[in-house]
Formats: C-alpha cells, structure tokens, sequence
C-alpha cells in the first residue's frame, strides 16, 4: 500500500476503505509519512467530503494510535462529558461532580485553554495545590474509590489528532464536520468511558457559528459514537452569550462553587442540570424528567458541593476554597466599564469577551504563554438587561494597567446599547439521541 495512492484515490473523489485510512493514520503517526504528502490527503478530505464509514474509520484509527483506557476495571458505569468549547464555560467542573455525587463514575480527561475558549484543566490549577496530573492507576483507582478524577490529558492518548491537527491548524483544513467530528470522538473512545455526552456550543463565541451546523456535527459525533459502542447523546447550546457571568480561571473556580451552592448565574445552573440529567438518564437508562429530578436533588442537598470538595482533598487542593473563595488568586488592577447612556444591551460578542480575557492573562495566544489564574472578567449585565448611564457593566481583572487598557478598547467592542430589548434567545435548542 502506498500513499501516494491513496492521496488520488480521494483527490479523485472516490471512497477510502478503513485499511486505507488505517494504514495512513498509523504510517503518519510512525512518521513514514511526509507532512507534505499528509496535508495533499487532509486537503482531498476536506475538499470531498468523507461518508460516514470513512468517519468511523477515520475515528477509530486515531483512537488506537496510542493509549485506549480500559476503564473496566473501574466499579460501576463510566460516563464522560465533553464541550466543544465557549466562553466561561465551567460545566464540568459542575455536572461531574452532581453525575459522581449520584453513583456515575466520572473519569474525565480534560484539555488547556487556547485562544478566546477556557481550559478547564487551567480552572482547576487555580485552586492552590491541585494535581492535574495522574499516573493511570492512581486515575483508575481514584475513580473508582470516590467516583470521580478530573485531569490533564495523558501524553499518549490519540496522538494521531494530535499530530493530525497541528497540521490542519496550518493548512487551512480545520473547518471540515468529518474532520472536527472524528478529532473529538477520538480522543472520547480513547478515554474508555461506556456513556457519552457532547455539550456542542453554537453562537459567536462558538466554532459552529449557527444552530444548523452544530446540529450536523453533534448528529455526526452521536452516529459515530453509537457505531463505536458507546451510548452518546448531543445538546446544541447557546454560546451567543458567555456563559455564566465569571470568565478567567479562579473567577470561575468561585462561580463553580456558587452555583454547587444551589445559587447563583440561573442559567448556568440550568445548563448544568440538563447535562447531569441527559448523563443520569443514559448511564441509567430512565426517563429523563426522573434523571432531571435527581440533578436538582444533587445541587439543593449539598450532595454535588460535597463531592467536589472531596474531589479537591484527593488531588491535593486547599479544600478551604469551598468556604472561603476569596482564598483563590485575584489581579492587582482592576477597572470598570460603564453605561455611557440608557437603554438595553442589545448584544455581545461572545469571542470578543473571551479576546478580552485572553489580553488580561487569564488565556493563551500561544500553547506556551503564562496564564495568570487571578486575571479576567465579571460581568454585571448581559445581552437584554435594562442599563442606565454610569451602570457597571463588567469588571476586568490584570497583573498590570497596559493589560487592562488594552483588554477594555476590546471590550468596549464586544457591547452594544440600543433602545429596543432583544428578544430572548433560547439556552438549549435541541438535544440529539
């Protein structure tokens, strides 16, 4: 087999077979194929399209390129829960800990932050003393001893995205439904858990801009999940707003414990229980409005708050935070910007919000910039809130003034303030079984 021509077949517009695409992810993850000839097929893939045996193939090659975590040895169902990305979006750190605090095994391997999207690995840094980093067996036998690991991502896990990725980052072929789908559901099968649920974001501050095509990806990523074994579900949400009202890593780390608190941003808390609920009802298969009413029992008991203060003891946190949140790390320079006439807030720009962030230190640009764990963004009015001139709309949050200066000329791009209220768009559109 060789893959030169492998590249024509698909340049031709004709389907691959899976030892084609299995061949090609493996030779490329070994390095016996040339970035070069790479980047010709990517583009061919892009260009044509990939059916949906070509996806799973494609899907289940990078899976098995490195480490598949074999969670059986793991007491119970495993679940696993996965965003696409957004601005101040903090659910895992929530719903893992109501799914845990319900019996649900949660071994989850999460990511840095990126760019104008968080990481929640960066939230969890923030709280002094944590351990983002795991051997497997302590990962395994903390899950199944307390229920629950939240974690960095193993070196090894689908290297074969990982390689395949740096190079779509360059060449143009990231914006593929294939492509975007099988990157992330690789990784999902690499982590071994039996129940999958994808939290796919639409909006500005989202990859997938519209409802339409986060709805394709998520009805891609729940086919190939299913073809794959796993039990997937998919809810499309919307990320025209950021999400909760605290962006930046120990500013989420105290809404995280607000709403664990049963208060807080309404929303968020919304958002966090339907996700706990669509993980209760596919781990347990039962009905949803049961599974529903159990994430809210997990939030108003305490049960929920509970298990992620015993989740921060194990991983060696100051489990103190919980208490006491103003114990986590805060920027010495703050401003506020303001109202500068009546009216609504007629729309933000979620991406610019999150650029924002990004300006005062509390993201990357780079994979290898400093995060400051105490910079970002509290906002005091959203899209459809009623303003008056001199309201505060948002605080930001830097080590230093240049940052804030240059954040804030960012932001003040990111808001408009008309006479008209919006309508109201929905959090949830639909959800994909």
């Amino acid at each position: 087999m060789r893959i030169y021509d492998i590249i024509e077949k698909k340049r031709d517009g004709k389907k691959l077979s899976f030892e084609e695409i299995s061949f090609f992810v493996t030779e490329y993850t070994a390095e016996r194929i040339a970035d070069y000839q790479a980047s010709a097929l990517l583009m061919a893939m892009f260009i044509n399209g990939m059916d949906m045996e070509e996806t799973v193939a494609l899907t289940e090659s990078m899976a098995k390129s490195g480490d598949m975590l074999d969670l059986s040895v793991i007491n119970g169902i495993t679940a696993d829960k996965h965003s696409t990305g957004g601005v101040g979006d903090k659910t895992s750190l929530i719903v893992a800990p109501i799914c845990a605090s319900l019996g649900i095994k949660m071994a989850k391997m999460s990511g840095r932050g990126l760019g104008h999207t968080g990481g929640t690995v960066d939230k969890l840094e923030s709280i002094p003393g944590y351990r983002v980093s795991l051997s497997t067996k302590e990962f395994f036998e903390q899950v199944d001893k307390i229920g629950i690991a939240l974690i960095g991502q193993t070196g090894n896990l689908a290297p074969a995205d990982k390689k395949l990725y740096a190079l779509r980052d360059v060449t143009a072929t990231v914006d593929n439904k294939s492509l975007i789908a099988s990157s992330i559901m690789s990784k999902k099968l690499a982590a071994g858990a039996k129940n999958i649920v994808l939290d796919v974001k639409c909006g500005s501050g989202a990859f997938m801009k519209n409802e339409s095509d986060a709805a394709g990806l998520a009805e891609l990523m729940v086919k190939i999940g299913k073809d794959c074994g796993r039990n997937t579900a998919a809810i499309i949400t919307n990320m025209d707003i950021p999400l909760g009202t605290h962006i930046g890593n120990a500013l989420e780390i105290k809404e995280v414990i607000d709403i664990l608190k049963n208060r807080g941003d309404e929303r968020l808390r919304e958002l966090c229980i339907t996700l706990s609920a669509e993980i209760i009802r596919l781990s347990h298969q039962i009905d949803y409005n049961k599974a529903y009413d159990m994430a809210v029992n997990a939030l108003s008991s305490g049960m929920a708050l509970n298990k992620f203060k015993e989740l921060i003891e194990v991983q060696g946190g100051d489990a103190y935070v919980i208490d006491d949140p103003s114990v986590l790390p805060v920027s010495k320079c703050k401003c506020c910007v303001l109202a500068d006439k009546n009216g609504y807030i007629t729309d933000m720009n979620s991406q610019l919000i999150g650029e924002s962030a990004v300006l005062l230190g509390a993201g990357r640009e780079k994979k290898d910039d400093v995060i400051d764990y105490g910079a970002g963004i509290i906002l005091h009015k959203k899209t459809a809130d009623r303003v008056e001139n001199g309201d505060m709309i948002a605080e930001l949050f830097a080590e230093n003034n240049a940052q804030i200066e240059n954040a804030v000329k960012l932001f003040n791009k990111s808001y408009k303030i008309g006479d008209t209220k919006p309508p109201e768009k929905p959090l949830i559109y639909r959800t994909i079984r």
